[in-house]
């Protein structure tokens, strides 16, 4: 059994905050089980790692805890961020700053881990 999982998350964007709470569950859980976890921000979802767009965005409308709750948790728990370099140049500003916790890693890098068989992988 593999003990490293790499999430991709694309469609889950800050537009639909919902959407991104199952995947950071997910990652929680599997630190749970004491795997390896690493969530690969594309696309649009690399907003997330914007400072200040998860801390403003609830997944429900009680809005009892925050996007950036949940981004805190997994980061507490040692997940790594990614942020996708071709979506930070398409949807990060110039004067956007990233989390501090954010790294980058590129597409062939989430390639390399679906083509890795010590790793398995989710996308959302």
């Amino acid at each position: 059994m593999s003990d490293r999982l790499a999430l991709l998350i694309w469609s889950a964007t800050p537009d639909r905050p919902e959407l991104v709470v199952t995947p950071l569950i997910h990652a929680l859980a599997a630190r749970a089980l004491d795997a390896e976890v690493e969530i690969h921000f594309a696309g649009p979802a690399v907003r997330w790692l914007v400072a200040g767009v998860a801390d403003a965005a609830f997944a429900t409308t009680e809005r009892e805890k925050s996007v950036g709750d949940f981004l805190r948790e997994v980061v507490a728990a040692e997940v790594h961020l990614l942020a996708c370099g071709m979506a930070r140049a398409a949807w990060v500003g110039e004067h956007d700053v990233l989390l501090p916790e954010a790294g980058h890693a590129g597409a062939t890098a989430f390639v390399a881990r679906t083509l890795d068989p010590a790793w398995r992988t989710l996308v959302f």
